[in-house]
C-alpha cells in the first residue's frame, strides 16, 4: 500500500482544491501578520490597537487558528499594519 502525496498539508486537509487554495493564502497571510508583530516587537494589545481588534484576536492571530479569519479579516489587518499586499496567480501545476 502506498501513501498519497499531496503538495501542502491544506490540499491533503481539505474537501476541494478551492478550499485549499483559501486555506493557503489565509495561512500565508497570516505568517505575515505574525512575522510582522514579532519583527515590530509589540505587544499583542499594542497589535490589536494598531489594527483595530481586540486582544483576544490576536491571540487567535498568534496560535494559527486560521479557521477563524477571512481573507477580507487579514487583508484589512495587514493593510492597518502599513503593510501592501501583491498578488500573483498561475496556472496549476
Amino acid at each position: 500500500m502506498s501513501a498519497k502525496r499531496y503538495e501542502s498539508v491544506w490540499d491533503a486537509l481539505e474537501d476541494t482544491p478551492g478550499a485549499a487554495e483559501n486555506m493557503k493564502l489565509r495561512s500565508a497571510l497570516m505568517q505575515e501578520l505574525v512575522a510582522y508583530i514579532e519583527n515590530a516587537g509589540v505587544t499583542q494589545s499594542e497589535a490589536a490597537q494598531q489594527f483595530g481588534v481586540t486582544q483576544p484576536r490576536i491571540s487567535d492571530l498568534m496560535r494559527g487558528k486560521v479557521d477563524l479569519f477571512s481573507i477580507d479579516a487579514l487583508v484589512n489587518m495587514l493593510t492597518a499594519a502599513g503593510l501592501h499586499l501583491d498578488l500573483r496567480v498561475r496556472q496549476a501545476s
